[in-house]
């Protein structure tokens, strides 16, 4: 299923759902930051995904990032919430989806770097490289808010 993201746009369709997501911010050893090529879109983003009604928010993050990376993490930190109306996604099958993401911290506890159905590729990419990746706005602004080192989280 394809999607294509909306922002500011005024010819974008109307939502006709809300989800609650999690996405999380992976480093490794070296400081490189975990991304992965999206299957739907062809952009890179961080791993993450919609909240089951069994799961907690960090807990989100911690299943996607496995189910999406092959990789098991622990949640350290929250980078921030990002909420924005002006950010709209479209999937093929009809929804049209505003997204609440809350954006985590995490480190790698085990596991193994595998592909999933949701990815063309995995890659842990130096903080200096990211700008040259084709990337969606709101993937780029919370790994700037990452990288920012900030205080507090962005509420947004």
């Amino acid at each position: 299923m394809a999607r294509t993201e909306y922002y500011d746009d005024p010819n974008a369709p109307k939502p006709n759902s809300m989800v609650v997501a999690a996405s999380a911010v992976v480093t490794d050893d070296h400081g490189r930051i975990l991304l992965q090529r999206r299957r739907d879109n062809d952009l890179w983003a961080l791993p993450g995904g919609g909240m089951d009604l069994t799961d907690s928010l960090p807990g989100t993050a911690v299943r996607e990032v496995k189910e999406e990376t092959g990789l098991d993490v622990e949640i350290t930190g929250l980078v921030g919430t990002y909420t924005d109306p002006k950010h709209i996604i479209a999937y093929t099958d009809g929804e049209v989806r505003r997204q609440f993401n809350v954006c985590f911290t995490a480190r790698i506890t085990g596991g193994r770097l595998e592909f999933s159905d949701e990815s063309t590729e995995l890659r842990f990419v130096p903080p200096e490289e990211i700008e040259q990746l084709p990337m969606h706005h709101t993937q780029r602004l919370r790994l700037q808010h990452f990288l920012e080192q900030r205080e507090n989280p962005y509420l947004g």
